[in-house]
C-alpha cells in the first residue's frame, strides 16, 4: 500500500510529508502517556472497517451493515481491488501484519436512524425512538405509503444531489402508523439498493447479512430487512462491533489471539431473522420503492 502519486500531484501535497501507511494489526509502538505507559498500540482501523473486522467478515463475499444515523455496508472482496460500476466505493478493508491488504466495497446511506429522529424532532409524531416500532406494529403493512429520505440527495448507489425527500402513496386511509412503518421500511429498502449493487459489482450471490448499530434494537426493522433481501439477517451477541473490531485487531497484533480462526470462534450470534415474505409481495414492494425513488429526482438543479 502507498499514497497515490497522481493525487498528491493534483492536490499539491508532497508525498514525503504524508504519514507512513502501516498495518491494521501489528505492534506499532508502546504508549508513553503515564496512565497507559508501556501498553502497545497495535490496532488501527477506521470506523466501518473496524465493524467489518468485529463482525469477523474475513472471507470473500461476507458483508456487514451498520445501522446508525446513516447506514454503511461493507463487502469483503479479498486481495482483489474491485472497481465499482454500480455506484459503490472501493476501499481498503484491513491489513494484518505482513499479509497482503484486504479490500472491500462500501455503500453509504445518508439517512437511516436520522429519519426516526426527524419524526421525533421535526414532526413530533413520536416522543422517543423506540416508539416508532410500536406505531409501526399497529398496522399490517405500509398502506401504500413510501418514504424516501433524500433530504440532502441520494447517496449510494444513485449519487443524485438533485433528489429531495418525498412521502408518496398517501390516501385518507393513511395515518401516523403507516408513516412510522414507511420510515422503518425506508432504511431496509435503501440497504437493499446497496446490497443489490454489491452483488452485481462482486459477481457473487450473498447468502446472509451480518448487522450491527443502534437501529438493530428494532426487531421489526430486522425482520423486514430479511424479508426484502430474502436472506437471513444475523445479529451478533456484541452489538458494538466497531469497538470489538478495534479490540480484535489490537489483540491479534500482540498475540492475544493467534489467528483470525480464533476470532471467528470468539464471535457469537445473538439472533437470526429469516425471510417470511412471498416473492409476489416482495417484488411489489420493491417495484413501488423504485417508483418512489423516481419521484425524488430532478427536484433541485443537479451538480454531480
Amino acid at each position: 500500500l502507498d499514497w497515490d502519486p497522481s493525487l498528491c500531484k493534483e492536490f499539491s501535497v508532497p508525498q514525503p510529508m504524508l504519514p507512513k501507511i502501516v498495518s491494521s494489526s501489528v505492534e506499532l509502538f508502546k504508549i508513553k502517556v503515564p496512565e497507559l505507559e508501556g501498553v502497545p498500540l497495535s490496532g488501527v482501523l477506521g470506523d466501518q472497517q473496524a465493524a467489518l473486522f468485529g463482525q469477523t467478515c474475513f472471507d470473500v463475499g461476507e458483508a456487514k451493515n451498520t445501522y446508525g444515523t446513516g447506514c454503511f455496508m461493507l463487502l469483503n472482496t479479498g486481495e482483489k481491488l474491485v472497481q465499482s460500476t454500480h455506484g459503490l466505493l472501493t476501499t481498503v478493508g484491513y491489513k494484518i501484519g505482513n499479509q497482503p491488504a484486504v479490500y472491500a466495497l462500501e455503500g453509504s446511506v445518508a439517512i437511516g436512524g436520522a429519519l426516526v429522529q426527524w419524526l421525533r424532532d421535526n414532526l413530533n409524531i413520536i416522543d422517543d425512538a423506540p416508539e416508532v416500532e410500536k406505531l409501526a406494529l399497529q398496522v399490517e403493512d405500509n398502506g401504500g405509503v413510501y418514504f424516501v429520505p433524500a433530504f440532502s440527495g441520494l447517496y449510494a448507489p444513485y449519487w443524485r444531489d438533485d433528489a429531495r425527500g418525498v412521502i408518496v402513496g398517501l390516501t385518507r386511509f393513511a395515518n401516523k402508523c403507516h408513516i412510522a412503518r414507511a420510515t422503518l421500511e425506508a432504511t431496509a429498502f435503501q440497504t437493499t439498493d446497496v446490497f443489490k449493487a454489491m452483488e452485481k459489482d462482486a459477481g457473487v450471490k450473498l447468502t446472509s447479512l451480518k448487522v450491527d448499530g443502534g437501529m438493530t434494537a428494532n426487531k421489526t426493522l430486522l425482520q423486514f430487512q430479511s424479508d426484502v433481501l430474502d436472506i437471513p439477517v444475523i445479529l451478533p451477541e456484541v452489538a458494538e462491533t466497531t469497538a470489538l473490531g478495534a479490540a480484535y485487531a489490537a489483540g491479534l497484533g500482540v498475540g492475544v489471539y493467534k489467528n483470525i480462526k480464533e476470532l471467528k470462534e470468539n464471535w457469537k450470534k445473538k439472533s437470526e431473522f429469516t425471510p417470511e415474505m412471498t416473492d409476489k409481495v416482495r417484488n411489489k414492494l420493491f417495484t413501488n420503492w423504485k417508483k418512489a425513488i423516481e419521484r425524488t429526482l430532478n427536484w433541485e438543479q443537479a451538480s454531480m
